[in-house]
C-alpha cells in the first residue's frame, strides 16, 4: 500500500518565518548543506548516528552531493522527502525536515528536523504536517519518543 495518495501533491515552498522557508534540498544546495552538517557532526550523530549513521566524521563534499542527490530523487519520486530551511534568498541553510514512510510500527510517517536553533521549527513542523501532509498518525522522531525507542519499535 502506498504511503500517500496517488493524487497527493507535496509542497514545493513553504514559508516558515517572514525571512525563512523550507523547500526540497537538491544536490546543487551542497556548497551551503556540507559545511553546516560537517560544522554540527557531533550534535547531528547524537541524533540520527545510531539510527541512520549519519552523518559520518569522514563524509566528504561529493559524498554529500551524491546524498542530497539521493534525496532530491526520492522527493521526485514521493518515496520520502528532505525540506531545507533556508533564508529568503537561500544564501543560508539553517537545517533540514525529514518527511519519511514509516519503517516501524505505530505511524503512518516519521518525520524529524533538525536545525541550528532547533526551537526555529518546533511548533511549526508538527502544525505543517497536520495542514498540508495527508496523515492521521505522523510520528515526530526525537520529539514524541527518543530515537533509541524508534529503534526498538517493531518494524512494519
Amino acid at each position: 500500500m502506498p504511503w500517500l495518495p496517488a493524487d497527493f501533491t507535496h509542497p514545493t515552498t513553504v514559508p516558515v518565518a517572514e525571512d525563512r522557508h523550507l523547500r526540497p534540498i537538491r544536490a546543487t544546495d551542497v556548497d551551503l548543506d556540507y559545511p553546516l552538517v560537517m560544522g554540527a557532526r557531533e550534535r547531528l550523530w547524537a541524533v540520527y548516528g545510531e539510527a541512520w549513521g549519519w552523518p559520518p566524521a569522514t563524509m566528504t563534499h561529493e559524498e554529500d552531493r551524491v546524498d542530497l542527490a539521493r534525496h532530491e530523487r526520492e522527493a521526485n519520486e514521493h518515496k520520502s522527502f528532505n525540506y531545507a530551511l533556508f533564508n529568503t534568498d537561500e544564501t543560508e541553510l539553517f537545517g533540514c525536515v525529514y518527511v519519511d514512510p514509516p519503517q516501524k510500527q505505530g505511524g503512518d510517517a516519521e518525520i524529524s528536523w533538525w536545525t541550528v536553533d532547533d526551537t526555529d521549527l518546533d511548533t511549526f513542523v508538527p502544525t505543517w504536517i497536520a495542514k498540508a501532509w495527508p496523515f492521521t498518525n505522523p510520528c515526530h522522531v526525537g520529539r514524541d519518543l527518543t530515537w533509541t525507542e524508534w529503534i526498538a519499535l517493531p518494524d512494519r
